[in-house]
C-alpha cells in the first residue's frame, strides 16, 4: 500500500464541501464560454471506460471520446464531484490556452480537494413540440390533469401536482408561471370541454436566495427558482387526492439541509404530465446552475433526466407543475402483494418534486436529444406555502381512472360473438379494443399521450379532443319532454315505434322544445353510422378497418347502458347534484372495478349473444331498446337518490352498496348488445369469406393511422347526419 502521498479518495465529500467548492471557482467557471452549466452529482463513467465494470481500473481523464449524458452513468464507485456541462470537446493538448482547460480538480484553501466531471452538450433551439391529447377521460379531477390559463391575451398550459391544504382551504398545486397573477380564472379540459377548475391564490413564490431556502449552505450569490403557485379549487368535491397515472400517494420525502445526499443521484422517479402523459426518469444532478447574470447564479433544486437505456425523458411545454415521485420499480403484482407500499389497485409512491420547467440539449454531432426537467423540491414548496399535501381525499381508484366501465363492456363482448371465427379475431386482437381483467381491476393500463390507445376508449381519449362533433355523439336525454306537436312525449315514447328512430324527426323534436339544445345527441345514429361501415368493411376483407370500427363502437354501446348518458338528469336536477355523474360513473366503478367485473362475469356465464338486425336502422332501433331497459332497470331518479343519501368520502360506497347490482345488469346487457352487432355486421358482409390467415392481431400502427384519419367513421352532428342519409332510411328493419 502506498502511504506517501495518501491515495486520494473523495467518499467522503459531503454536498456542502461540493457547493463551496464550486462557489470558489464561481467567477472562473462562469467565466468560460466553453461552460454552459454547473451542478453537483457524482462523476459520470462512460460505458466504454476501462473502470465502467472494474472501479480499480483508471480511465485516463481528456484522452477518451466525449463524455455526454448519453454515454455514461453514474456507477456505486463514482465519487462526489461538481459536474462542468461544456458546449464543445477538446483534448487538452488542442486548447489556444490554459484558462479554457476546465480544471480536474477544484482545490479549497483547508486542502479539501474536489473533482470536477466535464460533460459534453450543446444546447439546442427549436421550435416546442405540439401538446400531447390534452382531453382527459374523467369528470373527477386530480394530479397530473392539463391547466390552462389567460394571462395577456396568451394561454399558458401547465399540469396540476397534487392537493394540498393549509387546514382550512384545498389548493391544487402547481407552477407560478402557470397560475400568474392571483384572481385568473383557471381551466382544464375534461371529457373534451374547457371547465372552470378553481382561480389563482395569491400564496406564490418564485426565486429566493439560496442561503435562505438552505441555511447553512454557501450560496451568496444563488437564487434559487422555486416557482410554485396555488390554484383555490372550486369545487373539492369534483377533486381527488390521486394522480393521474400515479396513484394514491404516501407520504412525501423530506428533502432539506439534513437529508439532501448525493445519494438522490440515479434515485428513479415518475410522473404524469399533462402534456406528455407518463415520464419516467432518475435524479441526476442537483443544484443545477442553469443561468448566471449580473453576477449571480440561477439554480434549481433537482435536475430529472432519462434513465440507463432509455433514449429520453419526453417531457415538452405543458408539463410545468408536474409532480414526480420516487419510483421504487414495484410491478402492480408486487405491489399488490405488498401492503406495506401499495393500496388495493396499485403501487403508492413518495412524492418528492414539482417540475418547473425543462432544457433540451444535444450531445455534439446533434445525434442524441436529451430533455431535463428542472424541479423544486416538494417539501421546500410546502414548507414556504405553508401547507401540507391531501393523500386521503376521494381515494382508492385505479391509477387511470374513467376507463373502466367502457373496458370491461369492450372485453367481454370479445367473447360473446357466436361465430367462431369471429371470437378468433375478437380475442387475438382484446389488447387493441380493450384489456384483460386483470389490467382494468388493477388499474395497470397503459398512460394516455401520442401512443396507441385502446379503441373502446378513442371515442373519449382521442376524439373528443380532436372531432369535436363527436361530443354530441355520446348521449341522447331520451326522457326530455317535447313541446308542441310532441307535447307529452318522450324520444323514449315516441320510439316505441321502430320507425321513429329517424334523425329528421329527431331534429324536429329538438326543434319544438322552448330552450335551446345546442347539444342535440345523437347517440343511435352514431351507432347506425359505425354498424353499416363495418359491413361494407368486411364485405370489402378490411379486417382492420372492422376491427377499428368494432372498438370504437363498444364506446357508443356502452354509453347506451349507462343511466346518465341517456336521460336529462345526467348532471342532476340540481346545483347540489352536479357530480352525480362523476361520482356514479367514475368514482364508484373505479373503486369497485374488481366487484364490477365479477358480478358481470356471473351474471353472463356462459351466455353468446343473441338476435339479428339487417342493416343500420335496426341497429340503432337495438341501440333504443337497450337504453329502454336500462332506464328501466335503473332510473337515473334512484342514482340521484343514493346519490343524495350519503355525503363525502362514503358516498361512493353506499351508491355501490344501493346501486351496484343494477349496474352489473345493465353493463351486461350492454356486453350482449355491443356482441350482437358485431356478430350480424360480420355475418351480413360475409364474413365467412375472410381467409384464416387474416384473424389474428392487427398492427396497432395501422390502427392509429385509422382512427387519426378523420375522414373514418366522420364525426357529424344529428342534422350533417340526416342531410348525409345517414338515420334516415325508410328501411323497415327490426330486432329479430
Amino acid at each position: 500500500m502506498k502511504y506517501f502521498p495518501p491515495k486520494r479518495d473523495f467518499r467522503s465529500l459531503s454536498v456542502k464541501d461540493l457547493l463551496e467548492a464550486r462557489e470558489a471557482y464561481h467567477v472562473f467557471l462562469s467565466s468560460m464560454e466553453n461552460v454552459v452549466a454547473t451542478a453537483i452529482g457524482r462523476f459520470r463513467i462512460r460505458t466504454k471506460d476501462p473502470n465502467a465494470r472494474n472501479p480499480e481500473r483508471a480511465a485516463p481523464r481528456g484522452k477518451g471520446t466525449p463524455r455526454t449524458l448519453a454515454n455514461s452513468v453514474v456507477k456505486p464507485w463514482s465519487w462526489p464531484c461538481v459536474l462542468v456541462f461544456v458546449r464543445a470537446w477538446s483534448k487538452p493538448d488542442k486548447l489556444g490556452s490554459a484558462d479554457e482547460l476546465v480544471p480536474p480538480f477544484l482545490y479549497l484553501p483547508d486542502g479539501r480537494i474536489v473533482p470536477t466531471c466535464v460533460v459534453a452538450v450543446e444546447p439546442q433551439e427549436e421550435a416546442a413540440s405540439p401538446l400531447a391529447n390534452l382531453a382527459f377521460p374523467s369528470d373527477l379531477i386530480g394530479g397530473g390533469y392539463p391547466l390552462l390559463i389567460e394571462v395577456q391575451g396568451e394561454q399558458h398550459v401547465g399540469s396540476i401536482g397534487c392537493l394540498v391544504t393549509d387546514g382550512n382551504v384545498t389548493y391544487a398545486l402547481t407552477n407560478r408561471h402557470v397560475t400568474g397573477r392571483p384572481g385568473h380564472k383557471v381551466e382544464s379540459i375534461i371529457r373534451g370541454q374547457r371547465q372552470q377548475i378553481g382561480v389563482s391564490d395569491e400564496k406564490q413564490v418564485g426565486k429566493l436566495a439560496f442561503e435562505d431556502v438552505y441555511p447553512g449552505w454557501p450560496g451568496k450569490k444563488m437564487q434559487v427558482n422555486l416557482d410554485v403557485g396555488l390554484i383555490r379549487v372550486d369545487e373539492v368535491s369534483r377533486w381527488t387526492a390521486q394522480v393521474f397515472g400515479i396513484g394514491e400517494l404516501r407520504t412525501p420525502v423530506d428533502l432539506n439541509t439534513n437529508t439532501i445526499s448525493l445519494d438522490l443521484i440515479g434515485c428513479p422517479v415518475r410522473a404524469f404530465g399533462g402534456a406528455s402523459g407518463e415520464l419516467i426518469g432518475e435524479i441526476q444532478a442537483l443544484f443545477y446552475r442553469y443561468r448566471s447574470i449580473g453576477g449571480v447564479d440561477y439554480v434549481a433544486d433537482l435536475l430529472i433526466g432519462c434513465r440507463p437505456g432509455q433514449a429520453t425523458l419526453n417531457t415538452r411545454p405543458g408539463d410545468s407543475g408536474t409532480l414526480w415521485c420516487f419510483d421504487p420499480g414495484y410491478s402492480p403484482a408486487e405491489a399488490r402483494n405488498n401492503p406495506g407500499e401499495a393500496g388495493a389497485h396499485a403501487r403508492r409512491l413518495r412524492p418528492i418534486a414539482v417540475q418547473w420547467g425543462g432544457q433540451k440539449l444535444m450531445s455534439p454531432g446533434g445525434e442524441v436529444g436529451l430533455r431535463f426537467a428542472l424541479a423544486t423540491c416538494l417539501s421546500t414548496a410546502c414548507r414556504l406555502l405553508d401547507v401540507e399535501v391531501v393523500r386521503d381525499w376521494n381515494i382508492g381508484l385505479n391509477e387511470y381512472w374513467g376507463k373502466v366501465g367502457h373496458y370491461k363492456i369492450a372485453a367481454k363482448a370479445c367473447d360473446l360473438a357466436p361465430d367462431p371465427r369471429l371470437r378468433q379475431l375478437l380475442a387475438a386482437n382484446l389488447d387493441r379494443i380493450s384489456f384483460d381483467d386483470t389490467a382494468i381491476s388493477s388499474g395497470d393500463l397503459p398512460k394516455m399521450g401520442p401512443h396507441f390507445i385502446a379503441l373502446a376508449d378513442v371515442p373519449d381519449l382521442v376524439w373528443r379532443n380532436s372531432r369535436k362533433k363527436d361530443a354530441t355523439n355520446h348521449f341522447t336525454d331520451m326522457d326530455e319532454e317535447g313541446q308542441g306537436d310532441f307535447r307529452g312525449q318522450t324520444l323514449l315514447s315516441i320510439c316505441a315505434d321502430p320507425a321513429k328512430v329517424n334523425a329528421r324527426l329527431w331534429g324536429e323534436f329538438y326543434d319544438s322544445l322552448s330552450f335551446d339544445v345546442p347539444r342535440r345527441g345523437a347517440l343511435p345514429f352514431r351507432i347506425w353510422q359505425i354498424f353499416d361501415e363495418m359491413i361494407t368493411f368486411v364485405r370489402q376483407g378490411k379486417v382492420a378497418e372492422y376491427i377499428c370500427a368494432a372498438g370504437v363502437l363498444a364506446h357508443y354501446v356502452g354509453d347506451a347502458c349507462q343511466p346518465l348518458h341517456i336521460s336529462r338528469l345526467h348532471h342532476g336536477a340540481s346545483e347540489a347534484e352536479t357530480k352525480v355523474h362523476a361520482i356514479y360513473e367514475d368514482t364508484m366503478l373505479n373503486r369497485f372495478a374488481a366487484e364490477m367485473i365479477a358480478g358481470v362475469n356471473t351474471q353472463l356465464g356462459g351466455s353468446a349473444a343473441q338476435g339479428e338486425v339487417s342493416d343500420g336502422h335496426a341497429a340503432a332501433v337495438a341501440a333504443v331498446d337497450l337504453m329502454r331497459r336500462t332506464l328501466g332497470q335503473l332510473p337515473p331518479q334512484d342514482i340521484l337518490e343514493a346519490f343524495n343519501a350519503a355525503d363525502g368520502r362514503a358516498r361512493a360506497a353506499y351508491m355501490w352498496q344501493v346501486l351496484g347490482e343494477r349496474t352489473v345488469e345493465t353493463m351486461a346487457d350492454g356486453c350482449l348488445v355491443l356482441a350482437m352487432l358485431w356478430q350480424n355486421a360480420w355475418s351480413l358482409g360475409h364474413g365467412e369469406a375472410i381467409a384464416d390467415g387474416q384473424l389474428g392481431p392487427v398492427d396497432k400502427s395501422t390502427l392509429m393511422e385509422l382512427y387519426n384519419d378523420a375522414d373514418f367513421l366522420p364525426a357529424m352532428r344529428l342534422k350533417e347526419m340526416a342531410d348525409a342519409g345517414i338515420g334516415v332510411a325508410e328501411a323497415a328493419g327490426g330486432v329479430g
